[in-house]
């Protein structure tokens, strides 16, 4: 039996990923759905983006997630084993170009891969890269609106699986009861699984339904965010960490100077910066020990935070820094306004603040006590407003919303 290596491309936008299907000018698997795929010429990892520019052309607005090990797939009738390499890419366009390989685009919830004519074993690859607990416990590099996603896709794509071979609910509760506890301290994760889990009936069926619809919603919710906080942010802008909505806010605004702070250990701020650079912003990237210097000497109007949570008496919980430049902000007098969607308030008062690695800070042998936050709290006297996709809301708003989502947790009592 003859082998031969292959790539198949998830693109992900949003929660949708990019189905193609292979028209009549290709060898193998004509008129099925498929990813972008092709002969591992070279290695994997340049056959794909080779891939990715040659039959959609979208090579420069992707970003890559991760692969997988490659899977065996069989095919008896050439007498082949394919070793599929998956990969998945977030991708920021939509605007897809195909070559003559293929016939047809579609960007759709992966589920309907299920539904579908496709290449062998095409959900399995996918599955290979897809969103998992682990994926959505170990992100450190992004924030808490894209990671809810994440989580949405995990319980999505398992209530499909289970639906499809006709399988019980069973362990579905529990899988909403894990993804929760992957990421404790971000309550938007925690209110949309338990959004989805309040609203479906005990069926997996239900359960994809439910998810697949909190999939759209929640990317919705955080457009109408950006856009309502595009509206209020000044002409000159200090940011700090990663916010994707945030990011797509100062998209929106275009003000006329961005000051982006680092945001050590991981330094999360870079990539924002690069971000609005390359889309012709002016930014000026600062360490964050700066933040005073540059709110008091650069005369920034707005300081805009995301949030990784909003407790219900309004004190916002974000990257440790964001005190810091909502004190300068005040000092200043300049607005200090914090961009979320209505997800991320939570239903309680108090919450753990981690703390990152002592090796991060100080490797020596010295006995002394290493203080590295990850997160701090930012008082609701400190905060100009907090906005969602329905405006800047008040305090009152915000604890109606938390009861709205205390009344959502009851699903797993």
């Amino acid at each position: 039996m003859d082998e031969h290596a292959v790539v198949t491309c998830f693109l992900r936008h949003g929660t949708d990923v990019l189905l193609v299907r292979r028209s009549e000018a290709v060898g193998t698997d004509r008129d099925q759905w498929g990813g972008v795929s092709g002969y591992a010429e070279g290695t994997p990892q340049e056959a794909a983006r080779w891939e990715i520019a040659g039959e959609v052309g979208l090579l420069d607005t992707v970003d890559y997630v991760r692969s997988a090990p490659p899977l065996a797939v069989e095919d008896p009738e050439r007498d082949t084993e394919w070793l599929v390499h998956p990969y998945l890419f977030d991708c920021e366009s939509t605007a897809v170009t195909l070559n003559e390989e293929l016939s047809a685009y579609e960007w759709v919830q992966p589920p309907s891969m299920l539904d579908r004519e496709t290449v062998p074993r095409l959900w399995d690859a996918y599955q290979a890269v897809a969103p998992s607990v682990e994926t959505v416990r170990e992100d450190t590099t992004h924030g808490s609106a894209y990671i809810s996603l994440r989580a949405l896709e995990v319980l999505r794509d398992r209530a499909a699986a289970i639906a499809h071979d006709s399988g019980g609910y069973g362990t579905l509760a529990t899988l909403a009861r894990d993804l929760r506890a992957a990421r404790p301290g971000m309550s938007v994760v925690t209110n949309r699984i338990n959004r989805v889990m309040a609203d479906a009936a005990p069926t997996p069926e239900s359960v994809r339904d439910h998810a697949s619809d909190a999939c759209v919603r929640a990317v919705e919710a955080d457009g109408r965010a950006a856009s309502a906080a595009a509206g209020v942010v000044g002409n000159r802008v200090l940011t700090l960490s990663r916010s994707g909505t945030a990011v797509d806010t100062l998209l929106e605004a275009a003000p006329d100077a961005v000051f982006v702070a680092e945001s050590r250990p991981d330094r999360e701020g870079v990539s924002v910066a690069e971000t609005l650079a390359r889309e012709g912003l002016d930014v000026s990237l600062l360490v964050d020990a700066a933040l005073g210097h540059v709110i008091a000497e650069h005369d920034p109007e707005t300081v805009l935070l995301g949030a990784d949570s909003v407790l219900a008496d309004g004190t916002v919980l974000n990257k440790v820094g964001s005190r810091l430049a909502a004190l300068a902000a005040a000092d200043a007098d300049a607005d200090c306004y914090v961009v979320c969607s209505r997800d991320k308030i939570a239903h309680h008062t108090e919450a753990e603040l981690p703390s990152g690695p002592r090796g991060a800070v100080y490797e020596g042998d010295a006995p002394l006590t290493v203080l590295n936050p990850t997160f701090e709290p930012v008082p609701p006297t400190l905060v100009d407003g907090i906005v969602t996709g329905d405006g800047t809301q008040s305090l009152s708003d915000v604890e109606a919303v938390a009861d709205e989502h205390a009344a959502l947790a009851r699903w797993d009592e």
